[in-house]
């Protein structure tokens, strides 16, 4: 069904018992372990760690990109984080908040697609798994970055161009649901897996491109569908690295306890304030977060030559993937 702006909101009359136990739970244990090892001081020794996760869970729970699109390119380029490090600690870290912001969600019954759920999380598996043991060896930390950087960019330029049109029509779900649509979310999945993999995060900003630029679904809806993937795939990531590689940092690891008792607010708090804004606010919000995340790679990097190149063709291939699918919209 067709549906125009504004959107229904949702009413914060309760705050939903899934979140409420999950939220004591989780700072239950939390206090428990760091009081009875007295590590409360991880907080201070990480306090910038601490403040981009504040700003990053918030944005990880109300935009298709997990906290990792900020806490990546932050601890990275600015705190000079190794890579494995910050993809580990992202793993570790959504598998907090955006878990949190995903009972909230399912709690106040705010819309979602589940066929565009369940595909992409199936396939999605599978590309983390390849990816992890296969591509991410392959990977230099610089040319990661930028390629982070360059992808996102290309999708937020053919998102503000579509958004610009004033006829633009937008739907809570995919219509007419067919097996080629089925075989599109898997592979859209499996590559995103892949670049997950890579960052700890992308699966969800991936396919929230395929939605709303291919399927024409609302950033209302797409949203938080993207966060619950991003849920499923975050927590998987963490048993990959914690539970099976045994790769996971000591630093990695003190982070992530200093961080747990502030995204476990922040990540729900932004499922929340999303379901209050216009569709378009979204989009913009989303267009300024990739901008500003390029304009910053390329400020520290300073990339050589090469690497622009690479960046450049990063740019140009996701530009021409995206604009196809907006010039091919399933009708």
């Amino acid at each position: 069904m067709k549906v125009k702006e504004p959107y229904d909101s949702i009413c914060l009359k309760k705050i939903p018992k899934l979140y409420i136990g999950f939220y004591f739970l989780v700072i239950s244990a939390w206090l428990i372990y760091v009081s009875q090892n007295q590590l409360f001081y991880f907080i201070e020794k990480h306090i910038w760690a601490v403040v981009t996760m504040i700003f990053g869970s918030f944005i990880a729970g109300s935009s298709p990109e997990g906290s990792a699109a900020v806490a990546y390119p932050v601890f990275t380029l600015m705190l000079d984080i190794k890579p494995s490090v910050a993809r580990n600690f992202a793993f570790a870290i959504q598998s907090i908040g955006m878990t949190a912001a995903s009972l909230l969600i399912l709690g106040l019954r705010i819309k979602v697609d589940w066929n565009y759920i369940k595909y992409v999380t199936i396939g999605g598996a599978f590309g983390l798994i390849f990816g992890t043991y296969y591509v991410v060896p392959l990977i230099s930390p610089p040319m990661a970055k930028l390629f982070f950087v360059s992808l996102w960019l290309s999708f937020g330029i053919v998102l503000w161009r579509e958004n610009s049109k004033p006829t633009r029509i937008v739907h809570d779900l995919i219509e007419n649901f067919q097996k080629s649509d089925m075989l599109r979310l898997l592979i859209f999945g499996l590559i995103g897996g892949i670049i997950s993999s890579i960052f700890g995060t992308g699966i969800n900003i991936f396919t929230f491109c395929l939605m709303t630029i291919y399927y024409g679904i609302n950033e209302k809806v797409a949203v938080p569908s993207s966060i619950i993937i991003m849920s499923i795939e975050t927590i998987l990531g963490f048993f990959i690295h914690a539970g099976v590689i045994n790769d996971f940092q000591p630093e990695a690891f003190e982070m992530w306890i200093a961080c747990i008792p502030f995204v476990i607010i922040f990540a729900p708090l932004g499922s929340f304030v999303v379901s209050k804004l216009p569709r378009t606010a979204i989009a913009n919000f989303l267009n300024i977060i990739l901008l500003v995340q390029f304009a910053g790679a390329v400020w520290v990097i300073k990339p050589n030559s090469f690497q622009l190149i690479i960046c450049g063709l990063t740019l140009l291939s996701g530009l021409v993937l995206f604009f196809f699918l907006s010039k091919n919209p399933r009708t």
